[in-house]
Protein backbone atom coordinates (compact mmCIF):
# COMPACT_ATOMS: atom_id res chain seq x y z
CA UNK A 1 0.00 0.00 0.00
CA UNK A 2 1.08 3.77 -0.90
CA UNK A 3 0.23 6.09 1.90
CA UNK A 4 0.70 9.70 1.77
CA UNK A 5 0.25 12.89 3.86
CA UNK A 6 -1.52 15.87 2.02
CA UNK A 7 -3.38 19.30 2.71
CA UNK A 8 -6.64 19.44 1.28
CA UNK A 9 -8.90 22.94 1.50
CA UNK A 10 -6.54 23.80 4.67
CA UNK A 11 -6.78 20.53 6.72
CA UNK A 12 -3.84 18.57 7.24
CA UNK A 13 -4.63 14.66 5.84
CA UNK A 14 -3.40 11.27 5.07
CA UNK A 15 -4.74 8.66 3.02
CA UNK A 16 -4.02 5.54 0.54
CA UNK A 17 -2.86 6.16 -2.86
CA UNK A 18 -6.47 5.15 -4.41
CA UNK A 19 -5.41 1.85 -7.20
CA UNK A 20 -4.89 2.49 -10.94
CA UNK A 21 -6.08 6.02 -10.76
CA UNK A 22 -3.82 9.14 -9.48
CA UNK A 23 -5.37 10.13 -6.19
CA UNK A 24 -6.01 9.60 -2.61
CA UNK A 25 -8.53 8.36 -0.31
CA UNK A 26 -9.63 10.49 2.62
CA UNK A 27 -9.34 7.33 4.96
CA UNK A 28 -10.31 10.12 7.95
CA UNK A 29 -13.17 10.62 6.18
CA UNK A 30 -14.38 7.24 5.44
CA UNK A 31 -14.01 5.85 9.20
CA UNK A 32 -16.19 8.79 10.58
CA UNK A 33 -18.21 7.47 7.91
CA UNK A 34 -18.08 4.10 8.89
CA UNK A 35 -18.63 4.95 12.82
CA UNK A 36 -14.93 3.91 13.28
CA UNK A 37 -14.41 6.00 16.65
CA UNK A 38 -10.75 4.78 17.56
CA UNK A 39 -9.15 5.04 14.33
CA UNK A 40 -5.58 6.44 14.85
CA UNK A 41 -6.03 10.39 13.72
CA UNK A 42 -2.63 11.17 12.50
CA UNK A 43 0.17 9.04 10.22
CA UNK A 44 2.41 8.38 13.37
CA UNK A 45 -0.37 7.19 15.65
CA UNK A 46 -1.07 5.14 12.73
CA UNK A 47 2.17 3.70 11.86
CA UNK A 48 2.74 2.43 15.66
CA UNK A 49 0.18 -0.47 14.76
CA UNK A 50 2.24 -1.67 12.31
CA UNK A 51 0.04 -3.51 9.41
CA UNK A 52 -2.71 -3.63 11.72
CA UNK A 53 -3.09 -0.10 10.54
CA UNK A 54 -2.64 -0.75 7.12
CA UNK A 55 -5.20 -3.79 6.95
CA UNK A 56 -8.31 -1.60 8.60
CA UNK A 57 -6.97 0.52 5.51
CA UNK A 58 -7.98 -1.46 3.42
CA UNK A 59 -10.79 -3.17 4.85
CA UNK A 60 -12.95 0.62 5.07
CA UNK A 61 -11.73 1.07 1.67
CA UNK A 62 -12.73 -2.09 0.38
CA UNK A 63 -16.31 -1.38 1.76
CA UNK A 64 -15.98 2.31 0.49
CA UNK A 65 -15.65 1.04 -3.20
CA UNK A 66 -19.53 -0.55 -2.75
CA UNK A 67 -20.89 2.88 -1.99
CA UNK A 68 -22.24 4.75 -4.65
CA UNK A 69 -20.81 7.79 -3.03
CA UNK A 70 -17.37 6.52 -3.02
CA UNK A 71 -16.20 9.89 -5.66
CA UNK A 72 -17.11 12.02 -2.52
CA UNK A 73 -14.17 10.73 -0.51
CA UNK A 74 -11.19 10.33 -2.72
CA UNK A 75 -9.14 13.32 -4.18
CA UNK A 76 -7.25 13.99 -7.34
CA UNK A 77 -3.67 14.55 -7.37
CA UNK A 78 -4.37 17.57 -8.90
CA UNK A 79 -6.73 18.92 -6.32
CA UNK A 80 -4.37 18.49 -3.29
CA UNK A 81 -0.79 19.75 -1.96
CA UNK A 82 1.38 17.06 -0.90
CA UNK A 83 2.97 16.78 2.29
CA UNK A 84 5.85 14.26 3.31
CA UNK A 85 4.28 11.48 4.27
CA UNK A 86 5.93 11.74 7.72
CA UNK A 87 5.36 15.39 8.03
CA UNK A 88 7.38 15.51 11.49
CA UNK A 89 9.44 13.03 12.97
CA UNK A 90 9.79 12.43 17.24
CA UNK A 91 13.08 13.03 16.53
CA UNK A 92 15.91 14.44 14.44
CA UNK A 93 16.18 12.25 10.99
CA UNK A 94 18.65 9.59 11.08
CA UNK A 95 21.13 9.12 8.64
CA UNK A 96 24.10 6.89 7.31
CA UNK A 97 27.04 8.34 5.98
CA UNK A 98 29.31 6.64 3.42
CA UNK A 99 27.17 3.21 3.27
CA UNK A 100 28.33 2.69 -0.40
CA UNK A 101 32.23 1.76 -0.96
CA UNK A 102 32.26 4.15 -4.23
CA UNK A 103 30.57 6.79 -2.74
CA UNK A 104 33.17 7.01 -0.01
CA UNK A 105 36.15 6.80 -2.37
CA UNK A 106 34.45 10.03 -3.97
CA UNK A 107 34.63 12.08 -1.27
CA UNK A 108 38.31 11.21 -1.07
CA UNK A 109 38.28 8.25 1.33
CA UNK A 110 40.99 5.67 0.97
CA UNK A 111 38.10 3.18 2.62
CA UNK A 112 34.81 2.77 4.01
CA UNK A 113 34.29 4.09 7.74
CA UNK A 114 35.03 1.05 10.15
CA UNK A 115 32.40 1.34 11.66
CA UNK A 116 28.75 2.68 10.96
CA UNK A 117 29.03 6.40 10.48
CA UNK A 118 25.56 8.34 11.75
CA UNK A 119 24.79 11.60 12.10
CA UNK A 120 21.27 13.93 12.01
CA UNK A 121 19.44 16.48 10.55
CA UNK A 122 16.99 18.31 11.83
CA UNK A 123 13.48 17.41 11.55
CA UNK A 124 12.71 21.16 10.27
CA UNK A 125 14.57 20.07 7.32
CA UNK A 126 11.67 17.96 5.98
CA UNK A 127 10.21 18.87 3.03
CA UNK A 128 7.58 17.72 0.19
CA UNK A 129 7.64 16.02 -3.44
CA UNK A 130 6.89 18.90 -5.96
CA UNK A 131 7.63 21.10 -3.42
CA UNK A 132 10.06 23.66 -4.59
CA UNK A 133 12.71 24.16 -2.41
CA UNK A 134 15.05 27.11 -1.63
CA UNK A 135 18.47 27.63 -3.23
CA UNK A 136 20.34 28.86 0.17
CA UNK A 137 22.29 31.23 -2.18
CA UNK A 138 22.59 33.66 0.76
CA UNK A 139 24.53 31.04 2.79
CA UNK A 140 26.02 28.46 0.76
CA UNK A 141 27.68 28.12 -2.66
CA UNK A 142 27.75 24.13 -2.85
CA UNK A 143 24.66 22.76 -2.29
CA UNK A 144 24.29 18.76 -3.25
CA UNK A 145 21.75 15.90 -3.60
CA UNK A 146 22.28 12.93 -2.55
CA UNK A 147 19.31 10.34 -3.58
CA UNK A 148 18.79 7.36 -0.67
CA UNK A 149 16.27 4.73 0.27
CA UNK A 150 14.22 5.83 3.93
CA UNK A 151 13.69 3.46 6.26
CA UNK A 152 10.03 4.51 8.32
CA UNK A 153 9.98 2.53 12.03
CA UNK A 154 7.11 1.57 13.42
CA UNK A 155 7.34 -0.45 16.31
CA UNK A 156 9.41 0.90 19.25
CA UNK A 157 12.17 -1.08 20.16
CA UNK A 158 16.36 -0.74 21.71
CA UNK A 159 19.00 -3.28 21.52
CA UNK A 160 17.05 -4.81 18.64
CA UNK A 161 18.29 -8.21 17.19
CA UNK A 162 19.24 -8.23 13.44
CA UNK A 163 16.64 -11.13 12.84
CA UNK A 164 14.36 -9.05 14.31
CA UNK A 165 15.27 -5.68 12.87
CA UNK A 166 11.94 -6.08 10.09
CA UNK A 167 9.38 -6.53 12.87
CA UNK A 168 10.44 -2.27 13.85
CA UNK A 169 9.59 -1.66 9.84
CA UNK A 170 6.71 -0.11 8.74
CA UNK A 171 7.61 0.69 5.13
CA UNK A 172 9.77 2.64 2.69
CA UNK A 173 10.07 5.90 1.11
CA UNK A 174 12.57 8.30 -0.97
CA UNK A 175 14.82 11.03 0.90
CA UNK A 176 17.26 13.79 -0.90
CA UNK A 177 20.18 14.32 1.88
CA UNK A 178 20.59 17.42 0.56
CA UNK A 179 24.02 19.27 1.76
CA UNK A 180 25.79 22.45 1.76
CA UNK A 181 29.12 21.03 1.46
CA UNK A 182 31.05 24.42 2.67
CA UNK A 183 29.23 24.60 5.75
CA UNK A 184 29.50 20.65 6.29
CA UNK A 185 33.63 21.47 6.36
CA UNK A 186 33.56 24.69 7.85
CA UNK A 187 31.78 23.63 11.21
CA UNK A 188 33.92 19.98 11.04
CA UNK A 189 30.72 18.07 11.80
CA UNK A 190 27.44 17.40 9.58
CA UNK A 191 24.57 18.59 11.76
CA UNK A 192 24.43 22.52 10.16
CA UNK A 193 25.31 21.81 6.86
CA UNK A 194 22.63 19.07 6.70
CA UNK A 195 19.64 20.32 8.49
CA UNK A 196 19.12 24.18 6.57
CA UNK A 197 15.44 24.48 6.23
CA UNK A 198 13.88 22.30 3.17
CA UNK A 199 17.36 20.35 3.06
CA UNK A 200 15.14 16.71 3.12
CA UNK A 201 12.53 15.91 0.66
CA UNK A 202 10.70 13.00 1.52
CA UNK A 203 8.05 11.13 -0.53
CA UNK A 204 6.32 10.92 -2.32
CA UNK A 205 4.83 7.63 -0.40
CA UNK A 206 5.73 5.29 2.33
CA UNK A 207 5.20 2.03 0.65
CA UNK A 208 4.01 -0.55 3.68
CA UNK A 209 7.03 -3.34 3.53
CA UNK A 210 4.57 -6.18 2.32
CA UNK A 211 4.91 -4.61 -0.83
CA UNK A 212 8.90 -4.57 -0.88
CA UNK A 213 10.37 -8.27 0.43
CA UNK A 214 13.78 -7.39 0.11
CA UNK A 215 14.81 -3.12 0.59
CA UNK A 216 18.61 -4.29 0.40
CA UNK A 217 17.49 -5.43 -3.65
CA UNK A 218 16.62 -1.97 -4.93
CA UNK A 219 17.87 -0.22 -7.59
CA UNK A 220 18.31 4.21 -7.06
CA UNK A 221 18.43 6.44 -9.86
CA UNK A 222 19.06 10.36 -9.42
CA UNK A 223 18.87 13.01 -12.25
CA UNK A 224 19.66 16.45 -12.13
CA UNK A 225 17.61 18.67 -15.04
CA UNK A 226 17.36 14.84 -16.57
CA UNK A 227 20.86 14.15 -16.59
CA UNK A 228 21.66 10.72 -14.56
CA UNK A 229 23.97 11.43 -11.76
CA UNK A 230 23.75 8.06 -9.40
CA UNK A 231 22.51 4.89 -10.81
CA UNK A 232 23.09 2.74 -7.64
CA UNK A 233 21.43 -0.48 -6.39
CA UNK A 234 20.95 -1.31 -2.33
CA UNK A 235 22.81 -3.93 -2.83
CA UNK A 236 25.69 -2.62 -2.58
CA UNK A 237 25.19 -1.14 1.14
CA UNK A 238 28.10 -1.94 3.07
CA UNK A 239 25.51 -2.29 5.95
CA UNK A 240 22.14 -3.26 5.06
CA UNK A 241 19.04 -2.22 6.73
CA UNK A 242 18.77 -4.80 9.41
CA UNK A 243 22.61 -3.64 10.25
CA UNK A 244 21.51 -0.09 9.92
CA UNK A 245 18.61 -0.96 12.62
CA UNK A 246 20.29 -2.96 15.13
CA UNK A 247 23.54 -1.18 15.18
CA UNK A 248 21.52 2.27 15.78
CA UNK A 249 19.30 0.59 18.33
CA UNK A 250 21.93 -0.25 20.67
CA UNK A 251 22.31 2.97 21.56
CA UNK A 252 19.03 5.40 20.11
CA UNK A 253 15.58 3.75 21.30
CA UNK A 254 13.84 4.03 18.12
CA UNK A 255 10.21 4.66 18.14
CA UNK A 256 6.99 5.01 15.79
CA UNK A 257 7.94 7.63 13.05
CA UNK A 258 11.41 7.26 13.05
CA UNK A 259 13.12 7.94 9.70
CA UNK A 260 16.57 6.61 9.12
CA UNK A 261 18.05 7.54 5.66
CA UNK A 262 20.06 4.35 4.70
CA UNK A 263 23.10 6.27 2.54
CA UNK A 264 23.75 7.48 -1.08
CA UNK A 265 25.11 6.07 -3.92
CA UNK A 266 28.22 7.52 -5.96
CA UNK A 267 27.51 10.14 -8.50
CA UNK A 268 27.20 13.50 -6.07
CA UNK A 269 27.97 16.41 -7.44
CA UNK A 270 30.93 17.11 -5.40
CA UNK A 271 32.50 14.10 -6.44
CA UNK A 272 32.76 15.40 -9.80
CA UNK A 273 35.41 16.52 -12.05
CA UNK A 274 35.27 19.53 -11.58
CA UNK A 275 32.29 19.39 -8.40
CA UNK A 276 29.17 20.77 -9.70
CA UNK A 277 26.48 21.80 -7.11
CA UNK A 278 22.87 22.61 -7.79
CA UNK A 279 21.98 26.17 -8.88
CA UNK A 280 18.47 28.05 -8.83
CA UNK A 281 16.30 26.15 -11.47
CA UNK A 282 17.49 22.94 -10.90
CA UNK A 283 15.34 20.05 -10.83
CA UNK A 284 16.23 16.97 -9.29
CA UNK A 285 14.53 13.19 -9.53
CA UNK A 286 15.14 10.35 -7.38
CA UNK A 287 13.69 7.37 -8.61
CA UNK A 288 13.77 3.90 -6.04
CA UNK A 289 12.44 0.84 -7.31
CA UNK A 290 8.68 -0.07 -5.80
CA UNK A 291 8.36 3.25 -4.29
CA UNK A 292 8.17 5.74 -6.88
CA UNK A 293 9.88 9.35 -7.94
CA UNK A 294 10.70 12.18 -5.38
CA UNK A 295 10.40 15.52 -7.22
CA UNK A 296 12.04 19.13 -6.40
CA UNK A 297 12.92 22.07 -8.06
CA UNK A 298 15.61 24.64 -6.43
CA UNK A 299 14.50 28.38 -6.20
CA UNK A 300 15.02 31.37 -4.68
CA UNK A 301 12.95 32.19 -1.79
CA UNK A 302 13.23 35.38 -0.19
Amino acid sequence: MKILSFEYEGTILFGPKVKREEAVWDILAIAEFYDEAQFPQSIIEGIASGLDFVEKIRQLVDKMELEEKAAKFKYAFTEIEWLSPIPRTPKNVICVGKNYKDHATEMGDDAPPEKLMIFTKAPTAIAADEEDLPIHIETTETLDYEGELAVVISKEGRNIPTQLAYDHIFGYTIANDITARDIQTAHGQFFLGKSLDGTCPVGPYVVTKDEIPNPNKLSIVTKVNDEVRQNGHTSDMIYKVEDIIAEISRFVTLEPGDLILTGTPAGVGKGMTPPTYLKEGDTVKISVEGIGTLSNQFVKKQ
